[in-house]
This record gives C-alpha cells, structure tokens and sequence, in this order.
C-alpha cells in the first residue's frame, strides 16, 4: 500500500473507532452524582419509574436488592425477603432494582419488563411475586411463549390481559427503568444477583440465606438506628 493509501486507511480507521465510542456511549446512563443508598424519586433518566418499593418509603432502614428474575439464587432469597419485608413493613422500605444477567438468563430482562409493565398498572408486586414463584415454568420459555405467560399472570393477578399485552409492546420507558437500575447496580460494581445492601452496606451471603438469618441482621439495624419495630403480617 503507498504511502496515501496508509493515510486514508488511518483516517477510515479513526473515523470508525471514533462512530464505535459514540454510539456506545450515546444510551449510557450518567448515574454518578445519584445515590444509590436512597429511595429514587422517577426521573427522565429512569422513564419516570421511581424505585419499587414495598413498606415505608420514609423508613430509616432500606434494604435494597440487586436481583435478575431468572436467577435461581434470587428465587431462593425470595421467600425470605417477602416474608421479612411484610412483617418488618412499618419499619422497613424495600427495593428492588432490576439486574438482569441476559449473558447466562436469556428471559431475565423480559421478566423484568413484565413486571415493570404490571407496576405502571398498579401490580408490581403481585408481578413480582409470581415471576419468583414460578419461575421453572417460564425460564426456559421461547420468546414467543413467554409473552402469552406473562399475560397470562398479568389475568391472575387481575389484569387485563390485553391491556398488559399492549402496554409490554411499548417499552420505551420500562427499558430506560431497567438502564437505570443497571447503571445503578454497576456503580456499585455488582456482578451477580442477588446482591442485598442494607443502608448502604453490603450484605454477605449470611446475611439474608433464609429468615431466620435476615430477621437477624434486620433487627440488629433496627436497634442501630433506635427503632422500635412493629410487626404485620399482611401479604405483599
């Protein structure tokens, strides 16, 4: 190649890398100045979704979960975070943010649109109940299967599945929530779900591997924080 064609061929070549850096960074979500440790207000940066929380919004206590609705692990921790999140609901805000693992769990980011989509119609959790407890019946579903399945529990918990179905097409701000909760969980440098901050401290396996454990490190922050706790027993 002459001395000219070098030339071009190294002008095409930064303009290229110069196109690749900016379309990767064009949907990035700047999420610095945010903190994570907070209950989150719906911003344009989230599509207007603010974080979903179950209990006490206000609480002084907030555990926050990273989670992946494919995640068998996360499916595990399920049953004792809902339990502890109704009993200690008073006294404790919950929040789970969406970290779909889509390299390992194909369906993840699909069940977390599912449930953002049921959120928007005033049925989060009973979206996200259901996703964790029966998550052998759609995580291996094909991507055509899988949207009859979710409106078909969209029907069970008392949707309209028509209504759910349409509203699950039009993604565009139930994506940018899930974005968000992505850059959210990246800033903390999460790698795998579940992972559990409780006020701003991350939780070790220990931590929260069935109630008996969770309640555990719940009330040992609750007497940090000179709470004293109430107890429900309503369902989620």
């Amino acid at each position: 190649m002459s001395g000219r064609g070098w030339i071009i061929f190294g002008v095409i070549c930064v303009v290229l890398f110069g196109g690749l850096i900016f379309w990767s960074g064009r949907d990035r979500i700047d999420v610095s100045k945010v903190d994570t440790n907070k209950v989150l207000s719906g911003s344009a940066a989230s599509g207007n979704i603010a974080d979903r929380t179950f209990g006490d919004k206000d609480a002084k206590v907030v555990l926050i979960e990273y989670g992946d609705f494919q995640c068998p692990g996360c499916a595990s921790a399920h049953s004792a975070v809902k339990a502890m999140s109704e009993k200690y609901k008073d006294n404790l805000a919950f929040v789970f943010r969406n970290f779909p693992l889509t390299n390992i769990h194909p369906n993840a980011r699909a069940a977390s649109a599912a449930a953002e989509t049921a959120g928007q119609l005033g049925k989060y959790w009973e979206m996200h109940n259901m996703l964790y407890e029966n998550q052998d019946e759609w995580s291996s579903a094909s991507t055509e299967d899988r949207t009859g399945i979710f409106a078909g529990y969209a029907e069970r918990i008392g949707l309209d599945k028509k209504t759910f179905t349409a509203k699950l097409n039009d993604t565009a701000s139930v994506s940018k929530k899930i974005n968000f909760d992505l850059a959210l969980g990246r800033k903390l440098n999460v790698s795998g779900t579940p992972t559990f901050y409780l006020n701003g401290k991350k939780l070790a396996e220990n931590q929260y591997s069935g109630e008996e454990a969770l309640e555990k490190t719940l009330l040992e922050e609750f007497k940090k924080q000179n709470i004293t706790v109430t107890q429900t027993t309503e369902n989620q």
